[in-house]
């Protein structure tokens, strides 16, 4: 786009890089410069006016005009007037002039009047860094319909948007028909969505793999979701590219993503994996799982503890971010696990680590916040999506918001769960005493618990030892008393039952996160939310939802699309227009035609 030094500086304090992006800049207001031969009361308007008289006051000016579009007599008012207006009311002198009028038994006055040189159109004000002048000439020199279409955006949704700009009739702002509305909704998707496109890059692959599973997946002894297995196939087709992919692989907890990074790594088998997750308890699960299902390959755990060992000899690697500090082979596939659990910073180490000049790894990473389809619609403008949005196994949870006068009830349902061997977690909201929250904290409630039952684990964010503490209670714990630490984490085949204290402060991402600890192995599970409020439609809706991409888009729903891209190249980004919650069909739109 060649844009003039003049352009290009107005664009700049704008922050701005397009003629789309100025088209999204609609007028705060128009001005109706048609004369006509009514008074439209209250209302700024415009008259073909005589001056007949001026007087001046230490505050004011007032004038008299004839208008003669109206046939009538109007005062006119300007207080506090600044020097230059002085000069623009000349005895005898007929002219144009604009104010708001209003009339009272027969007195018609106009306040704080101005002249005017261009008249019979409708002209918009803009609010912006930009003197509204200054604003208002640049759109009107320079915003065409073939500057919109050669920036790619589609003739009837450019022509909708100039009607805005450039208005034969009065437009109220605030009433703006659908039409107008759709074509927004679609203006700022389309900049948003061509803007992420920008931002991804290419490279060549270090590694071209023409892979196969199928010999893989037959030997497991379970068969792989439909989901499980096109998410499988997409990365397959992805490693046989020349450009090195970048996919993100989001499945909601329980959908088996396990498996997919094994089946990864075993078409990557030829070079070498590397896999990187949040905590050495994942590390190890990881590392189990892949020790069991891919037995002909040579696998190895790396955390702090780990000595230093020539990792070039092992087929895959599997660690927590203490692969950041050791001399990695250079690695056909990296992946990361629970990657919001990671900074970017941390994520683009480990793929630079392995890199080799302009060539770069396979990227993998693997999410269990599911996220809303419209947004995993918009991420595939800059990094390519596989959604599994389905379970290897129907999971069995009843969800019940629950009150104070509940409680001896959930106590009695508690100590039957500890009777089966079944295993029950209790999330507070803080660790200790908080005079503003009107919740127990663990300080405050794990006396009672230790009272009451047997063998009571407690832990939460600070703890350093809290790792240890999940492994001992996996295997001993009746009862694990917790803040939301547990909510990514450790498998526990046992536990059956989350109590959720003050569960209206969180989330629903967070929520689903914590009910998807229980029932993980087939068992009856059952998620209580604790609330002192009275109703919440927030978690009576969400008792009702057992899937996770469903759960995302009544987060999105409740939270009208506030934080949407976080970690994305506008974090914390809030649009105007489109509602992720309702526009799913605007944002299909938007990706087919960027396609």
């Amino acid at each position: 786009m060649n844009l003039t030094k003049d352009i290009q500086t107005k664009f700049s304090k704008l922050k701005i890089n397009s003629w789309c992006e100025l088209s999204l800049m609609l007028p705060h207001s128009y001005e109706d410069l048609t004369l006509k031969n009514t008074i439209d009361m209250g209302k700024a308007q415009l008259i073909d006016a005589s001056v007949e008289s001026v007087f001046r006051s230490p505050n004011t000016i007032q004038i008299t005009f004839y208008a003669h579009n109206l046939g009538h007599t109007i005062n006119g008012v300007l207080f506090r007037p600044k020097p230059y207006m002085m000069h623009q009311f000349k005895v005898g002198e007929r002219d144009y002039f604009y104010g708001v009028i209003d009339c009272k038994v027969g007195n018609c006055s106009m306040s704080m009047p101005r002249k005017i040189s261009t008249i019979g159109s409708i002209t918009p004000k803009y609010k912006s860094t930009l003197r509204s002048d200054v604003m208002l000439r640049l759109v009107q020199n320079n915003l065409t319909l073939e500057l919109l279409k050669s920036e790619g955006l589609k003739e009837e949704v450019a022509q909708e948007i100039l009607k805005l700009h450039f208005p034969t009739t009065m437009i109220n702002l605030k009433e703006l028909d659908k039409k107008s509305i759709d074509a927004l909704k679609y203006l700022e998707l389309f900049i948003y969505m061509k803007l992420l496109a920008s931002k991804r890059r290419y490279f060549e692959p270090l590694v071209r793999v023409d892979a196969t599973y199928d010999d893989w997946t037959s030997s497991l002894p379970f068969k792989l979701t439909k989901e499980q297995m096109l998410t499988i196939k997409d990365i397959k087709n992805d490693f046989a590219k020349d450009v090195a992919s970048k996919r993100m692989i989001v499945g909601d907890v329980g959908s088996g993503k396990t498996m997919v990074i094994l089946a990864s790594a075993y078409m990557m088998r030829k070079s070498y994996s590397i896999l990187m997750a949040p905590t050495t308890l994942l590390a190890n699960q990881l590392f189990e799982e892949a020790q069991k299902y891919l037995p002909n390959m040579t696998t190895i755990l790396v955390t702090n503890k780990t000595k230093k060992i020539d990792l070039s000899e092992y087929d895959f690697i599997i660690g927590t971010h203490a692969l950041l500090y050791r001399e990695l082979p250079s690695a056909g596939l990296v992946m990361v696990d629970e990657q919001h659990r990671f900074g970017t910073q941390q994520r683009n180490m480990l793929e630079k680590l392995v890199s080799s000049k302009e060539k770069k790894p396979h990227f993998l990473q693997f999410s269990a916040t599911p996220i809303p389809r419209t947004q995993a619609m918009i991420e595939t403008a800059h990094i390519d999506v596989s959604l599994i949005t389905t379970t290897p196994f129907k999971k069995d949870i009843t969800s019940e918001v629950i009150h104070k006068n509940d409680f001896s009830e959930l106590l009695e349902r508690i100590k039957k769960e500890i009777a089966k061997n079944n295993q029950v977690l209790l999330v507070y909201p803080l660790v200790e005493q908080s005079e503003v929250l009107e919740y127990q904290s663990i300080d405050e409630a794990r006396g009672y618990w230790e009272k009451n039952f047997d063998d009571v684990y407690v832990t939460h964010g600070k703890d350093k030892h809290k790792e240890e503490v999940l492994l001992e209670f996996r295997e001993k714990g009746s009862l694990l008393i917790a803040t939301t630490v547990v909510e990514v984490g450790i498998s526990l085949p046992r536990l059956s039952t989350v109590v959720i204290v003050g569960a209206e402060r969180l989330g629903l991402s967070t929520l689903h996160q914590l009910r998807g600890r229980v029932s993980r192995t087939g068992l009856k599970g059952y998620c209580y939310l604790y609330t002192n409020q009275s109703s919440s439609d927030r978690l009576d809706e969400f008792v009702k939802t057992t899937s996770g991409f469903d759960i995302a888009n009544l987060d999105l729903k409740f939270r009208k699309s506030g934080d949407l891209l976080r970690g994305s190249s506008q974090s914390g980004s809030q649009f105007k227009w489109i509602d992720l919650a309702l526009d799913e069909d605007v944002v299909r739109a938007v990706k087919k035609d960027l396609i």
